[in-house]
């Protein structure tokens, strides 16, 4: 797995904070790890992006990023509107490729959902996956809502034939309510993949040496962790 394909539901559902406990789980094993943020939009130049917030919750990572847009925009729209050039999943593919050859593991983080447009020609985060060959791990999120999107992700990739390497749930609540409780089950029958990890709410304001002494505990071994999920499901589903 040279490569892993990072995508979400949708907005906010903890992607980047999953790809960096799945960045510090890797280190751990004495993995070298390079994350490809596509394109960052939403954030100004002195700002830090996804890349450098998973570099520094998960430490000595490579990071790259292949362009950056001030408007909180699908990546299209984005550059776009700023009138720069945007990223097409040729180029995601050819940069990933570059980092795969000095790396051990290259995450390609995606902006949003698997089809949030990159280009004026509808390229996606899935072509450039398609592109790749390369596997693709969803970031879902817990409560109400998840099955669809999932299930909507899920077929997608099926349909083009590419590798559902499993669902981690972005951002586990402290006091599940039932909905969440019963998608634990759920989730992986939608997918048809199985459930590789929960990350919990709040994992990114760990200070970074309790992020990266947590993280393996939060993924299956799959994803470098120690993460039981049978036990987890035993836990939490009603």
């Amino acid at each position: 797995m040279p490569i892993l394909v990072i995508t979400g539901t949708g907005t906010e559902v903890g992607k980047t904070v999953a790809t960096a406990a799945v960045a510090a789980t890797a280190l751990g094993v004495g993995r070298s790890v390079a994350v490809l943020k596509a394109a960052q939009t939403g954030v100004r130049p002195d700002e830090c992006g996804d890349a450098e917030e998973t570099a520094r919750l998960a430490g000595a990572v490579t990071t790259a990023e292949l362009a950056r847009y001030p408007d909180p925009l699908a990546p299209g729209t984005a550059a776009r509107r700023a009138g720069l050039p945007p990223v097409r999943p040729q180029e995601i593919a050819e940069a990933a490729a570059k980092l795969a050859t000095e790396h051990d593991l290259v995450l390609v983080e995606g902006a949003g959902g698997l089809l949030v447009r990159f280009d004026e020609t509808g390229g996606t985060l899935a072509d450039a996956a398609e592109l790749m060959a390369a596997p693709v791990l969803v970031v879902a999120s817990a409560g109400l809502g998840t099955l669809n999107t999932t299930e909507l992700t899920a077929r997608e990739l099926r349909s083009r034939r590419l590798d559902l390497l499993g669902v981690v749930i972005g951002s586990w609540p402290t006091a599940p309510d039932l909905a969440s409780r019963c998608n634990v089950a759920d989730l992986p029958e939608v997918a048809g993949a199985p459930l590789l990890g929960a990350v919990p709410t709040g994992a990114g304001a760990l200070a970074p040496a309790d992020f990266r002494a947590a993280a393996p505990g939060w993924l299956a071994p799959r994803l470098f962790g120690s993460w039981d999920a049978e036990g987890f499901r035993g836990r939490e589903t009603p």
